[in-house]
């Protein structure tokens, strides 16, 4: 089935790079910042994933958890999501947009007139956290015919045997969940486990796309002398990641080390390793309060790059 997610892993393919997505919790600071905050990132990233409160996100870990309560506190609805992802393919036609969130709000709205409205505010796929395999193929045949996507999840103590039964059923795309705690936990696995995991799901079909999300920096940043860049040594195993890796991106904010209030909003994003291209720093805004980045004014970039320049 024809589907945006398909075309960005491809449009990623051919340029030689690993396709990018980011996550954020509809209605986390307002609905309307929401829908800026979608259109903020969209020019960066290849797929956006947006989570819908819940107000008991089991599978969550205590930042997303956070955030969903203050959506919720906000006052965000399912139609307001819906109304927020139409709003953006309006800016966005082609970008595609994954809804990650529970059965439950799926069933209480109900099945079918949950998909017709994914369809018409032109959501691309869904992640169902607590409707695994086989219990949700029902529901994922009724996605494929809407031409959704239904995103298996996958673990590191999912069986062979049950691995290849939720690929062989699974759509394009598949979420391998490489630690084991909820999600903005702490890491319980190491690098070498999760691409040797990896590795292992590419093998029983390399058709079918595999997502990975996971965070590995260590905090020797904050005790080294000198400068606070984060460096290649800052990861854990790095060694290893910096072989495997394609592409590696750290973020640095002058501001945590300096507290000079001219650049309290201002970050680098560093890309400090590109296989088949150049290195390079970009300059970000990044309000704190709504963790949100975005473009920076030219001036500001340029003041902020002669003062580094000067230091």
């Amino acid at each position: 089935m024809s589907n945006p997610i398909s075309y960005a892993f491809k449009k990623a393919k051919s340029e030689k790079r690993p396709a990018l997505l980011t996550y954020t919790v509809a209605g986390d600071s307002s609905k309307k910042q929401s829908l800026e905050i979608l259109k903020s990132i969209s020019k960066k990233v290849d797929i956006i994933e947006i989570g819908v409160p819940h107000n008991t996100p089991v599978a969550d870990g205590s930042q997303i958890q956070t955030s969903s309560y203050r959506a919720i506190k906000n006052g965000i609805k399912v139609n307001d999501i819906f109304k927020i992802v139409k709003d953006f393919k309006k800016f966005d036609k082609k970008k595609p947009v994954i809804l990650m969130g529970y059965y439950n709000m799926i069933f209480q709205y109900g099945e079918n007139k949950f998909l017709r409205k994914c369809k018409i505010s032109g959501v691309n796929g869904l992640i169902v956290v607590d409707l695994p395999w086989p219990e949700n193929k029902n529901f994922a045949k009724k996605c494929k015919s809407k031409s959704i996507y239904f995103i298996q999840l996958l673990s590191p103590t999912t069986t062979n045997t049950r691995l290849k039964k939720i690929i062989k059923d699974s759509h394009q795309m598949n979420y391998f969940i490489s630690m084991l705690s909820t999600t903005g936990g702490k890491l319980k696995v190491s690098h070498n486990d999760i691409l040797k995991n990896y590795t292992k799901i590419k093998k029983i079909d390399p058709k079918k796309e595999i997502v990975i999300g996971f965070s590995l920096f260590s905090r020797a940043v904050e005790t080294r002398g000198g400068t606070k860049w984060p460096i290649l040594s800052d990861l854990r195993e790095s060694g290893a990641i910096e072989q495997d890796a394609d592409l590696i991106f750290m973020l640095y904010r002058d501001y945590l080390y300096t507290k000079d209030e001219d650049w309290k909003n201002v970050v680098e994003l560093r890309l400090v390793k590109h296989r088949n291209g150049p290195t390079k720093d970009i300059l970000l805004s990044f309000r704190d309060e709504l963790t949100r980045f975005g473009d920076l004014a030219p001036e500001i970039m340029n003041s902020y790059a002669e003062n580094r320049t000067a230091d």
